[in-house]
């Protein structure tokens, strides 16, 4: 592992809970500019981890580096910025006096507080009473006060929770941007559709293990999950269709048939080879649906 130019390096860690493991032997590591995701089920260790990765909690055994400091020491907590999945804040404070309340307390220069709400989208309700709020409002709250004082890492759980879909694309944009500015992101997501497409890696927790790490792409090769492919005919054709491809099988308008990650292109040479009989072609590789129940179901859970 790089310990020297990871923003997060967790080696072997272990925690247990009155004879019960909540991690056992889990080693990770997130680089700047670097958007990951954890994944997990209720009860597979995540929050233990998150506790341990704030110092919040220390682990039984094991190394772990956030920042360059140990977690919990003023340079790691001046340097890391977390985001809960339910935010709370003074309902009679408005949304700019809770954030320079919070500039404050970070020794930040609390002129910037509005600067937050607006990149955050509160600039119009800044002046307003966060008890006015929506939920995804406070979420919103939340980002802003997590971003104070430009992070190297940021921990977040589940930080689309209350967030319509316009909100949460806007949310995934501003990730994108502090990324790009060089901070690490560390991203807990029940979300799987959302984190498939904004994360750099996923990393996925089952019963404290880590039971799967790297790329969606690496996942898929190392799930080998099949892949499906759906074909629409050209009038008259489909029985010419199925009788080249006998594993096909008729699901209302279309024909349907899989097949592995390895016959993927032996497959797609034979549909080519009836082009003129095929209308349409849809190729479907696994979601990260399918790989987090392989990958969850494989450790037992």
């Amino acid at each position: 592992m790089t310990w020297m130019t990871s923003t997060l390096t967790i080696s072997r860690l272990t925690k247990t809970f009155g004879g019960v493991a909540a991690l056992s032997d889990v080693s990770l590591s997130v680089e700047p500019g670097e958007r990951v995701a954890l994944l997990g089920h209720n009860g597979a260790g995540k929050s233990t981890l998150m506790k341990i990765i704030l110092g919040l909690i220390a682990p039984d055994s094991g190394q772990i580096s956030v920042c360059g400091a140990a977690p919990g020491k003023a340079q790691a907590r001046s340097q890391v910025a977390y985001l809960p999945e339910n935010v709370a804040f003074h309902s009679a404070l408005t949304g700019l006096e809770q954030i320079t309340l919070y500039m404050r307390l970070r020794n930040a220069d609390p002129a910037g507080a509005m600067e937050l709400l607006d990149r955050v989208g509160l600039g119009a309700a800044a002046r307003r009473r966060i008890g006015t709020y929506s939920k995804g409002m406070r979420q919103r709250v939340g980002l802003a006060q997590a971003l104070i004082g430009r992070p190297g890492l940021l921990v977040l759980d589940e930080p689309t929770s209350g967030l319509d879909p316009v909100s949460r694309r806007d949310f995934y944009e501003l990730l994108d941007a502090l990324a790009a500015d060089g901070a690490a992101i560390l991203l807990s997501s029940h979300a799987l559709t959302e984190v498939e497409a904004r994360t750099d890696r996923l990393l996925i927790l089952s019963g404290g293990r880590m039971v799967a790490e790297g790329t969606l792409p690496e996942l898929r090769r190392e799930a080998a999950l099949p892949v499906a492919m759906h074909l629409t005919a050209h009038n008259g054709y489909e029985p010419d269709i199925l009788a080249a491809l006998p594993d096909a099988i008729r699901v209302n308008d279309a024909l349907h048939l899989t097949c592995t990650q390895e016959d993927k292109l032996s497959t797609l040479a034979r549909i080519s080879a009836l082009r003129d009989k095929v209308a349409d072609l849809d190729v479907i590789p696994p979601s990260l649906e399918d790989i987090y129940s392989h990958f969850s179901r494989r450790d037992g859970q």
